[in-house]
């Protein structure tokens, strides 16, 4: 079966008017573009594209590196005030008390030489009978968990 490019060839006054020299034998194959209207087909710049990847990567990664630090900041905070919880805990209930505290009240602790007392006096409301040798420590809220959460001091 004949196609039309050869029905042109065999006539004999037909001259093709494609130069043979600027154009592709098979043209889909190409890397480049073959005619005025193909697209423009740029070679990539490997490096570029692996710098804009890894620059990405980079923002994305320090990004969530920040995030958790912040997070593990928070954590520290928070392991930190249990820890000073503790502390004062450790010292109101080595002190002497003279009364069954409340979860929710606030108290006092002061100290007597090296000897600690809690006290339900506020440092303000002692007027002119505070005893001389009682140094105010903190003013405390005993919690839930029978912590104390240091207040003022």
């Amino acid at each position: 079966m004949e196609n039309a490019t050869d029905k042109l060839a065999a006539h004999p006054n037909h001259i093709n008017p494609i130069d043979k020299d600027k154009t592709a034998e098979n043209p889909a194959l190409l890397a480049y573009p073959h005619h005025i209207g193909s697209i423009v087909v740029r070679p990539e710049d490997v490096g570029k594209l692996k710098s804009r990847a890894l620059s990405a990567m980079h923002e994305q990664t320090n990004m969530h590196l920040l995030q958790i630090q912040k997070q593990v900041e928070l954590l520290v905070s928070q392991a930190n005030e249990i820890k000073k919880r503790m502390d004062v805990s450790e010292k109101i209930y080595s002190a002497s008390m003279s009364f069954e505290p409340f979860v929710g009240g606030i108290y006092h602790l002061y100290k007597n030489d090296e000897l600690y007392k809690l006290m339900m006096i506020a440092p303000d409301e002692w007027g002119k009978s505070k005893p001389l040798n009682l140094l105010f420590v903190s003013s405390v809220k005993l919690l839930s968990d029978h912590t104390w959460e240091i207040i003022s001091g």
